[in-house]
């Protein structure tokens, strides 16, 4: 939890569970260390984190479980660089600092009634399964929701294990693909911008909502234009750059926003009014 007289000083942490999704990327299940601070933490969909590895950094990760369940926070980590690989090495038992909830949130509220079009790729389904957990714990305030999450191969996958979960929502659409034909793979194959103008979702009444790799949004971002949606029916989720995550560092700024304060949700209507720095 964030200290409100010191922001940079974390709480700490003790890591409960860890789950090897994929070769590089590793889920941490965390518990704050002080029951009170635990109890009493509250934020929203899409906010983030920093993970505090003592002695060596700290560095950003999206809260990926709900507020619907708070039975500890849960952060998956793509290993990328020195922070990244050492936590990487952690351990149920091992301790941590966290310095959450920061910035701003996915609008579950204004999306009430609304259906909804969520589009992965890789970690990118990291955030997309806060608000879908979110979403399906409270199944009855929103519309058809359609899950279209894709990666390169079976192996790079993350969180397949919660599948079953999301199919057997009501009134819920979850389509998996890959890029290439692998042996024993039942779902689609395809690159995902593709998948999604096979599924063909209406845009009437509804919000799409996107997180991938740099070229998959580019591509993802042209199949919804394609398919009718808006500019400001498009939300996606950044964490270019962020480092100190409180707006004083000055290292995730676009143009006048910064992605810690200002994000890091936007839509693609607001990315398109700031300088192309991503």
């Amino acid at each position: 939890m964030t200290n409100a007289s010191n922001p940079y000083l974390p709480a700490i942490g003790t890591i409960i569970e860890t789950i090897q999704e994929t070769p590089n990327i590793k889920t941490f299940r965390i518990v704050l260390n002080d029951e009170e601070e635990m109890k009493n933490f509250k934020f929203h969909p899409g906010q983030v984190g920093q993970l505090s590895v003592f002695g060596t950094g700290e560095s950003t990760f999206v809260i990926n479980s709900p507020p619907t369940r708070m039975d500890y926070l849960q952060f998956s980590v793509m290993r990328c660089g020195e922070v990244t690989s050492k936590l990487h090495s952690l351990s149920a038992g091992d301790q941590v600092g966290v310095r959450a909830p920061l910035g701003g949130w996915f609008p579950y509220e204004e999306l009430k009634g609304k259906d909804i079009v969520f589009v992965g790729g890789g970690i990118g389904m990291a955030p997309l399964r806060t608000l879908l957990l979110y979403m399906l714990d409270n199944r009855a305030d929103y519309g058809k929701i359609s899950v279209l999450y894709g990666a390169r191969s079976p192996q790079d996958m993350a969180f397949k294990y919660e599948v079953p979960e999301w199919s057997a929502a009501d009134n819920l659409e979850c389509r998996l693909t890959i890029d290439a034909e692998a042996e024993g793979w039942e779902h689609s194959v395809g690159l995902i911008p593709n998948v999604l103008l096979e599924m063909n979702p209406s845009p009437e009444n509804t919000v799409a909502i996107t997180c991938g790799p740099p070229i998959m949004i580019k591509f993802t971002l042209q199949a919804l234009a394609k398919l009718g949606f808006q500019d400001e029916q498009i939300l996606t989720t950044l964490e270019k750059r962020m480092k100190c995550g409180i707006g004083i560092c000055g290292r995730c700024n676009i143009g006048d926003k910064y992605v810690c304060i200002d994000g890091p949700v936007f839509t693609y209507k607001e990315l398109k009014e700031i300088p192309n720095e991503l």
